[in-house]
């Protein structure tokens, strides 16, 4: 591809757009050059476009490894507005006629969006094999590796498939990624060549606010205040399931002109789709959610995020507030603490890894299995009765098993000794990861009772420098939210039979993998 010199042209006629954002026009003239790039942009500044123009460009087609199903959903929704027709998302959803036939006609696509869980099917990977792969993006990249905040085993199995696709160029992208992310990120896809195009990640129009509250009801008061003066789109985090749907009731007590809803993992994939696309729309004001909502969530006039509770690592905080004022408008953070508050992500990151306990049953089941050439039941739920552990905890108890060769595609090897080395090699990792894991959280509660610059102690972890405010920096630095006066949200009426509209989409072959 030579005429990159031409690519504004190329962006214009494409996308609308007149001039690059930070970093988009360097990573795609080395994307176009053929060069493996790992790219670490700000939220909210475009990544998609790094990869959906060269996808345009290139002879061949592109895959992109998305991990959440509104990834996908927005980026294949905004593409085909755009008037890119030829691009689907596969997912597991898909009954085996549709299956087959969508597999069959992949040849007639540019971008397939896969997440990493289906990527590992065989009939899949057979019929990619016989395309040409110009291609191959891995969205939120920080996921590949084992110490970056949302670690998912199967980003690590993506190697092999690269390699059975005829190693086609790779572009990683991430938002947050220390170096010892990126290093890691380039290890686990062989390629410790990659170009590396950084960039800081600080966004100087969203204002940082720590407050610390003595209770509950403080924070429901202050953020029922906040809002009732402001009804712009607002995000309020929480660690906790029920404590999302609890305080969604009360917060709608509080403000029954406001349209508020909840959303978490938990709930069915089409309650989830339709609060996700009515928040999209302007139909709902405030969600009150857990960390499954918002990766790849492209709404440009969030005005307040919320941490109800805060997350046990600052990676996961700079990416939950990055989704406020995506178009470069004065937005706001605002974190509610309160001591009690350090119990929860210490109790989670507990339950995230297998205790001791846990480890021995686990193996003297597999031990079992093993010797008796049972096989691991492919179904979750029979897996979390049969081991008595969380989808989390056998999800990386299995993929050291199967990096470790005991387990293949739930089948299981029957080696005592290589089983006993296996598991204290498991429990080594755990103890590692553990440690990490409360070494983060530590960092987020020191960042938290910071007496310094809360922009300054934020971002200089991940980066050299920071931008200094001389005012609306950070409630440390001083900041006034009554001079914040945000454009108020127009209502929009909800769409008529929702639900079926989503069950059309789904017909359309638009649908999505699950978190």
């Amino acid at each position: 591809m030579s005429n990159i010199i031409h690519l504004e042209k190329e962006l214009e006629n494409y996308f609308g757009y007149s001039t690059f954002r930070v970093g988009q026009k360097e990573i795609i003239e080395d994307v176009l050059k053929g060069k493996d790039v790992l790219g670490v942009l700000p939220t909210g500044t475009g990544k998609s476009v790094c990869y959906q123009l060269p996808a345009r460009l290139l002879e061949g087609i592109t895959i992109v490894v998305s991990p959440l199903i509104s990834l996908m959903m927005d980026q294949v929704k905004e593409l085909k507005a755009n008037h890119f027709k030829d691009v689907i998302a596969i997912n597991s959803f898909l009954d085996f006629h549709s299956r087959k036939k969508l597999y069959r006609s992949l040849s007639n696509y540019k971008i397939i969006y896969l997440s990493p869980e289906i990527l590992q099917q065989k009939e899949l990977q057979n019929y990619l094999s016989r395309l040409h792969i110009a291609l191959f993006v891995i969205d939120e990249a920080h996921c590949i590796s084992q110490w970056g905040h949302e670690f998912r085993p199967d980003y690590q199995k993506l190697y092999p498939i690269i390699e059975m696709l005829g190693n086609p160029n790779v572009l990683a992208l991430s938002a947050t990624a220390t170096n010892e992310v990126q290093n890691d990120i380039k290890r686990s896809l062989n390629l410790p060549n990659m170009v590396k195009h950084i960039y800081p990640i600080d966004r100087n129009n969203i204002m940082l606010s720590v407050q610390e509250v003595m209770d509950n009801e403080e924070k429901l008061a202050i953020i029922s205040c906040i809002l009732s003066k402001n009804k712009v789109p607002s995000l309020i985090y929480f660690s906790s399931k029920s404590s999302a749907e609890s305080f969604t009731q009360q917060l709608y007590k509080k403000l029954p002109n406001h349209r508020i809803a909840y959303y978490h993992g938990g709930m069915d994939p089409i309650d989830r789709i339709s609060i996700q696309q009515q928040f999209m729309n302007d139909q709902i004001d405030v969600i009150c959610c857990t960390s499954a909502f918002g990766m790849g969530i492209n709404k440009n006039n969030i005005r307040f995020v919320f941490h109800y509770h805060f997350p046990g690592q600052i990676e996961s905080f700079i990416q939950e507030i990055g989704r406020a004022g995506r178009d470069g408008e004065q937005s706001v953070s605002i974190l509610l603490y309160s001591k009690q508050d350090e119990f929860l992500p210490k109790q989670l990151i507990q339950s995230e890894l297998p205790s001791d306990s846990d480890l021995t049953r686990v193996f003297q089941i597999v031990s079992r299995y093993a010797k008796q050439q049972q096989v691991i039941p492919a179904d979750m739920v029979e897996v979390e009765a049969l081991f008595e552990i969380s989808e989390t905890q056998w999800r990386f108890i299995s993929s050291h098993l199967e990096k470790n060769s005991v387990l293949t595609e739930n089948s299981l090897k029957y080696d005592q000794g290589k089983l006993t080395e296996t598991f204290h090699l498991i429990r080594e990792i755990r103890d590692e990861r553990m440690k990490l894991k409360q070494h983060k959280l530590q960092d987020m509660i020191s960042w938290i009772h910071s007496t310094e610059c809360l922009r300054k102690e934020l971002y200089t972890k991940f980066q050299h420098g920071y931008t200094v405010l001389t005012q609306q920096c950070c409630s440390n630095c001083g900041i006034d939210l009554t001079d914040f006066k945000p454009k108020q949200t127009v209502n929009a009426s909800i769409l008529p039979n929702w639900e079926m509209k989503l069950k059309h989409l789904f017909g359309l072959g638009d649908t999505h993998e699950t978190e």
